[in-house]
């Protein structure tokens, strides 16, 4: 499968590397100084952005990103570094430019509302900094099995950059995508992809591109203008494949639920490019990248997708319930459960064996939905109920419950776990709602403590007499089961 042909490509990205900080707070009062808002401050974080988003998105999806961009020897650079080298996946090529100012742009967030945005940046480079970036990208190029120029009009992707990039990557066979941002779309001649959005297409071709007809106008005039093929993001619509002399490749949009556009673009070129570099054709490369595209949407902020969610996705759309959506490991159940956290969302988390489901087991993930915005249940495994309940136990294998579990809606996310107790999940996650029976006593749920010293809550709720998995099974032993 392609999903599995991307593993440990690697890309080269080049271009615009900035740093996205992000400050969130809660809105609850207008400034008696100034007629604005204050913002009392909660959380602050920075993550990679532009072309070193690009990068790991990379990364994300099982690629390796050799990182080539300007930044300065400030405060910005050094953050930046100590990211890209907490980042696996990610190789540090970056040109540190003294006297250059690192690309940032800090967002202010009420909840999830953007208030306000401040830019630090400085456009263009010197004629010593553009000899640097290509002596690097030449330096580092046939260890790569694609390039991708990341161009967010701040100098990097400038004319001379473009044009020796290509023109080394075409002699070495490598094949080049752009995600391009300048209206001379004949700088990127020699590309064999190119990833506009209908602003990017409007810009280059003075085509609105509003409806099918005026992008198909703006399609081939820019497949003309660089001799490569056009893969045009059109939101709602969907993608839209032009090649030169083949006919237009329609595929729609994907995404049921979108929250957040930041970084798509981003999202789109990373996957397609990984696709090339695994010898898939531009077709196969479209479709990943629009279903990769349709799973960063749902996300909140710039967020990077990872192969489960994109298989996911491929095999049964991006926001479908069934086990390849809902079955994670914890690394990547970490990764989404944060992101719900940043839209603001309330988390609960319950576990438990669930081997043979039955409405006890329906009307306690019920209730312990009605308690948070999305519910993260812990599984078992099959080796830690053995140890728990016996040898003849589980009657069925973890993916097999798990299959079941994620089945439901009331369920979102499903984790396996292989300790006696969920205690590692619980620190890992970190629930806001930790859900269990009233069998139990908020003293005896393993976690509580945990929960409650983070603000969270403990609820036990009821369950339905006379149901239990064990109770079934044996009933199942003491009747004979008929002939079919």
């Amino acid at each position: 499968m392609l999903i599995d042909d991307i593993a440990g490509r690697r890309v080269l990205v080049i271009g615009d590397v900035m740093l996205d900080h992000f400050v969130r707070g809660a809105v609850e009062r207008v400034s008696p100084e100034a007629p604005v808002l204050v913002v009392n401050v909660t959380e602050e974080r920075s993550a990679l952005g532009g072309a070193a988003n690009v990068a790991a998105n990379v990364a994300a999806l099982g690629g390796h990103a050799v990182l080539i961009g300007v930044v300065g020897e400030d405060a910005g650079a050094a953050l930046l570094g100590g990211i890209i080298a907490a980042t696996d996946g990610v190789s540090d090529a970056l040109v540190r430019v003294a006297g250059h100012l690192t690309t940032q742009k800090t967002r202010y967030l009420g909840g999830d509302r953007h208030l306000l945005r401040a830019d630090r940046e400085r456009i263009g480079l010197s004629a010593e900094a553009e000899r640097r970036v290509i002596a690097e990208a030449l330096a580092q190029l046939q260890a790569c099995e694609v390039v991708v120029i990341s161009d967010y009009a701040k100098g990097v992707a400038c004319p001379a950059v473009v044009r020796a990039v290509i023109g080394a990557a075409n002699a070495a066979g490598i094949a080049v995508a752009v995600d391009p941002k300048r209206a001379d779309v004949g700088v990127y001649k020699g590309a064999r992809l190119l990833t506009p959005n209908r602003k990017e297409m409007w810009l280059a071709t003075a085509e609105d591109c509003a409806d099918d007809a005026s992008c198909d106008r703006a399609g081939e005039a820019v497949c003309a203008f660089t001799g490569g093929a056009v893969l045009l993001t059109r939101s709602e619509h969907g993608v839209c494949l032009y090649q030169p002399g083949k006919p237009v490749w329609r595929d729609p949009a994907r995404a049921q639920v979108v929250r957040d556009v930041s970084g798509t673009g981003d999202t789109v070129i990373a996957a397609a490019a990984l696709a090339l570099a695994a010898g898939a054709d531009l077709q196969a490369a479209a479709h990943l990248a629009n279903t990769a595209a349709a799973v960063a949407v749902g996300k909140s902020g710039t967020s990077c997708v990872t192969p489960q969610e994109l298989n996911q996705a491929l095999l049964h759309g991006p926001d479908d319930g069934l086990l390849a959506g809902k079955l994670l490991p914890l690394t990547t159940a970490a990764g989404v459960v944060e992101d719900w956290r940043h839209a603001g969302l309330r988390v609960g988390f319950t576990n438990g064996c669930f081997d043979l489901l039955h409405p006890g087991h329906v009307s306690l993930l019920s209730k312990a939905r009605a308690l948070c915005d999305r519910l993260v249940v812990g599984l078992n495994t099959d080796e830690s109920i053995s140890r728990l309940k016996g040898p003849q136990r589980p009657i069925q294998s973890e993916l097999a419950r798990a299959e079941v579990i994620g089945a439901l809606r009331s369920v979102d996310l499903v984790v396996l776990f292989g300790e006696d107790t969920p205690l590692e999940l619980i620190r890992t996650l970190r629930p806001a709602v930790l859900v269990k029976g009233a069998d139990y006593t908020v003293e005896t749920v393993v976690g509580a403590d945990l929960v409650l010293g983070w603000d969270g809550r403990v609820e036990l709720v009821d369950l339905v007499p006379e149901q239990s998995s064990t109770r079934l099974i044996a009933r199942s032993r003491l009747e004979p089961v008929g002939k079919p």
